[in-house]
């Protein structure tokens, strides 16, 4: 496995920035923002380390050179959005741009995109799965003739009342994963496996490793604290931010050593990316990065 860094979380960073403190972290990859150029509409998001929309062959080489120099990989190309979005508007921005990620992914020679499937949090489970083919279809047929593989991340998107009362990433269960590829059965259509949205749904994170084996293409390491008392209180029904809060590795409930044990059982040799959204290490750049320093500290105990 290749232990890497979600570069979102170094918003203020140029990727000359990123990579090279990645590099002397001694990180084997990053997992690089590529959210279009503006406003980000939520945390965590609107990041442009690498800018797809001005990808020259000129920038392209420029990139490659600085991964060399720094002998930093990239894993896949990030950008999150909610592509079965209900305003058309903002569905169809956000399938240009992962077309555009498509693009600069197979350029680049990283043939991996990480995002969300997507949903409209008004419709149903149902409505939803039958909106797929018409926005997902034409989007992996492009991705299988461009030899890119689309890894999608298992996070509900069902924070708070904004994104109430489906969530905006249908993804967020095995049992959903088997739907969504019956309809997509894709070659190209993978997971993104993060434990840590399995922990707040009360779910196993390790059985799912085992059955979907052939299709994780990609792994987040991110964590989550499950405060009882609080659950106690407001019960699973209420936003999920009520419960639980994201940390980094170690500081919250999953057993990383059976998450990480479960992998090589299948052996997963891909990249395994720090998601850090842990809100204790928010004062500051010095703050965040040492929690990525910390974060990557605690999982150099099962991948170095």
């Amino acid at each position: 496995m290749k232990l890497g860094l979600l570069t979102s979380i170094l918003p203020d960073s140029s990727l000359e920035e990123v990579i090279e403190f990645a590099a002397e972290q001694g990180f084997a990859c990053i997992e690089a923002a590529c959210w279009p150029r503006g406003k980000a509409q939520r945390r965590y998001a609107g990041v442009t380390h690498l800018d797809v929309e001005n990808m020259d062959d000129a920038r392209i080489k420029q990139i490659r050179e600085l991964c060399s120099r720094h002998q930093i990989g990239i894993s896949s190309l990030a950008y999150y959005p909610n592509v079965l979005d209900a305003d058309e508007r903002r569905r169809e921005l956000a399938v240009s741009h992962l077309r555009r990620l498509i693009d600069a992914s197979r350029k680049l020679g990283v043939n991996m995109v990480t995002t969300f499937i997507g949903r409209n949090h008004n419709k149903t489970i149902e409505e939803s799965l039958e909106m797929l083919k018409d926005v997902w279809e034409p989007l992996l047929q492009y991705a299988e003739d461009t030899g890119v593989k689309i890894a999608i991340e298992n996070c509900p998107m069902l924070f708070g009342k904004e994104q109430w009362p489906g969530g905006q990433n249908l993804f967020s269960s095995p049992a959903i994963w088997r739907r969504v590829f019956e309809i997509l059965p894709s070659k190209n259509l993978g997971i993104n496996y993060d434990p840590s949205h399995f922990i707040w749904q009360m779910m196993d994170y390790i059985k799912p490793i085992y059955e979907f084996r052939d299709k994780i293409f990609h792994v987040h390491i991110k964590d989550i604290k499950l405060y009882q008392s609080r659950l106690a209180d407001v019960g699973t029904m209420a936003y999920p931010l009520s419960y639980m809060q994201p940390k980094i590795p170690g500081l919250g409930d999953i057993d990383w050593g059976k998450y990480i044990s479960a992998l090589t059982d299948i052996g997963y040799d891909g990249a395994a990316c720090i998601e850090i959204e842990d809100k204790a290490f928010e004062g500051g750049e010095e703050d965040i990065k040492k929690s990525i320093v910390l974060s990557k500290r605690y999982m150099e105990r099962f991948i170095i």
